[in-house]
């Protein structure tokens, strides 16, 4: 059994700013050589997560209203209260989502569906440079 360990840096703007990361994980996951197994990806940070969606313009105007419902930027937070940074939302947020992702792939290809893609949400409320761990396992 094999494990590889990659990366894949993003930029962001913060403020549920949605990438997709689809192409450059299918081409790390083709480069590996390894025909099957998992792919389990994972956000440093606590401000950012990780899920898959159809990556189009409906839900790409969906994604950040519905977090903004859940927890709204600009309310009190406990977490500005013992830091002062003003993102106590981007850390309840991204709780809710979670730093990780695990994908099935045989032949080389993940077994993603028809029109879903794995995407990183920066909730920050800031821009940052992200850096995604894309750990490789299997034969």
């Amino acid at each position: 059994m094999k494990i590889i360990t990659e990366f894949i840096p993003v930029s962001t703007r913060g403020h549920t700013d949605i990438i997709d990361i689809t192409q450059e994980a299918a081409s790390l996951l083709s480069k590996s050589g390894v025909l099957k197994g998992t792919v389990t990806f994972f956000v440093s940070g606590s401000t950012a997560g990780l899920t898959t969606v159809e990556y189009e313009p409906g839900l790409l105007q969906d994604l950040p209203e519905v977090f903004e419902k859940i927890a709204p930027e600009g309310k009190h937070y406990h977490h500005d209260a013992t830091w002062g940074d003003g993102n106590g939302s981007a850390h309840v947020r991204a709780s809710l989502l979670g730093p990780s992702l695990v994908v099935p792939f045989t032949s080389g290809k993940m077994l993603l569906g028809t029109w879903q893609q794995i995407i990183l949400v920066d909730f920050d409320n800031r821009s940052r440079q992200r850096r995604i761990v894309m750990q490789i396992t299997g034969e």
